[in-house]
């Protein structure tokens, strides 16, 4: 389908009354369709106008964007809307229009080719796809951080049990960008293969130097591999410009897309060092069986397969299309002046010490703190009985609380989370 037709079909309109300005708040209209106020990130106003494009109760403060993100109603009408469109004539609705079109966008938000990206999942999709298909054997070591999610941690984890290779670990440092490319090198060896690191990690947020870890891989001809879970969708950045190899990312985090959707990018000179394990139809250009030949698709796509929910795809197409809407340097400084609120409040509260990096260019919007006085599943369990929903941070010997903030959080509600953590402690 084209552009064109596609904002032709009736589908179409409900996707463009959702990312115009079509708002509603338990199935009510409650403002006219084809109006957006004007895009301001320093507009209050805006930003409470952009809260009402999502179905999130007030009630509850949801400060959890690190582990799953929220759907704005242009997503979940696409995706309903799609699936009814589907079933009514039990058609798969695969097309080839479509997909370029959701990866064009997508290549636009990453700063890539939309050839050098495969639809996954999610981001241990991507993961996995990578760690299975690098030529690693054997004696070969690769190189992480110890505050690895799951998700980077277990397939490489397998790959060691399965086939031997060496995994060196090395602690992330949040006092400078620098000494974790020096703690990185002094790590590296003439057996070192593989870099895997987190663009920004999941427990205090820190925003790890990628294009200077890229510089080093490439004067050492080492591989490097970047979990971008908790990066796409919060702030601007070019996988061209950041020099990785391969990229995992989630559809269903930062980037507000529906659950179980993510893309993998892979450089397009990797395409045939990354080898395809799981393959199916759309992996290649045909095949002929009684000749026995088959060739892979050139490009990113020879990682996918068979049969997929196609709705899915056109909700995380409606959810590109509504950050590119707001402008990811406009979803930026909201993110950030909703993190630094937190930062500098957190700072203020006493026996409370904050893990996340001090430096705005390594910090995320992701904040990690520890309380001296609580435990943090303790504190965790204050907090839920104001309705703040967070994340308990255990990886890597972590044990403090996490805090996300995003585009539809309010500063009332970062205020709110202040308040209830000074008063769990009265002593």
């Amino acid at each position: 389908m084209r552009r064109s037709d596609f904002f032709k079909t009736a589908l179409g309109a409900a996707a463009v009354a959702g990312l115009s300005g079509f708002t509603r708040r338990d199935n009510k209209a409650i403002r006219p369709a084809e109006v957006w106020p004007a895009i301001d990130p320093e507009d209050e106003q805006f930003w409470k106008f952009v809260r009402t494009q999502f179905p999130l109760t007030d009630e509850r403060a949801y400060l959890n964007t690190g582990g799953l993100g929220a759907s704005p109603y242009a997503v979940i009408d696409a995706v309903k809307a799609k699936m009814d469109e589907l079933e009514k004539v039990a058609e798969t609705g695969h097309s080839e229009e479509l997909w370029k079109e959701v990866k064009t966008d997508a290549a636009q938000l990453f700063g890539c080719d939309p050839t050098e990206l495969a639809f996954t999942r999610n981001a241990t999709e991507g993961i996995n796809i990578v760690c299975n298909g690098l030529p690693l054997k054997r004696g070969d070591e690769m190189i992480t951080t110890t505050h690895e999610h799951v998700g980077n941690a277990v397939p490489w984890l397998a790959l060691l049990k399965r086939e031997g290779i060496i995994i060196n670990l090395f602690e992330p440092s949040t006092l400078s960008a620098q000494e974790n490319v020096d703690r990185i090198e002094k790590l590296i060896t003439k057996r070192t293969r593989l870099i895997s690191v987190p663009h920004a990690t999941t427990t205090t947020g820190q925003v790890l130097p990628i294009k200077a870890i890229a510089a080093l891989t490439k004067t050492k001809g080492i591989w490097l591999f970047v979990d971008g879970a908790q990066t796409a969708g919060m702030f601007p950045f070019s996988l061209h410009d950041l020099g990785c190899d391969a990229y995992a990312t989630s559809g269903h985090k930062w980037m507000l897309g529906p659950k179980e959707t993510g893309f993998l990018y892979v450089r397009k000179d990797m395409l045939d060092v990354v080898q395809p394990k799981t393959v199916g139809a759309y992996s290649g250009n045909g095949f002929d069986l009684e000749k026995r030949t088959f060739d892979f698709t050139p490009s990113a796509q020879r990682y996918e397969y068979g049969t997929v929910s196609i709705p899915l795809r056109f909700g995380l197409g409606a959810a590109i299309r509504f950050l590119q809407k707001i402008g990811m340097e406009n979803v930026w400084k909201r993110d950030q002046s909703l993190s630094t609120r937190l930062f500098t409040g957190l700072k203020s509260i006493p026996y409370v010490t904050v893990l996340s990096p001090e430096s705005k260019t390594e910090r995320s919007a992701l904040v990690t703190f520890k309380h001296e006085k609580v435990p943090y599943g303790d504190l965790q369990r204050h907090l839920d009985t104001y309705k703040l929903r967070t994340r308990g941070v255990g990886e890597g010997g972590v044990n403090a609380l996490r805090i996300s903030t995003h585009l539809y959080n309010m500063p009332e509600e970062v205020d709110r989370a202040l308040e209830a953590i000074k008063s769990a402690y009265k002593g």
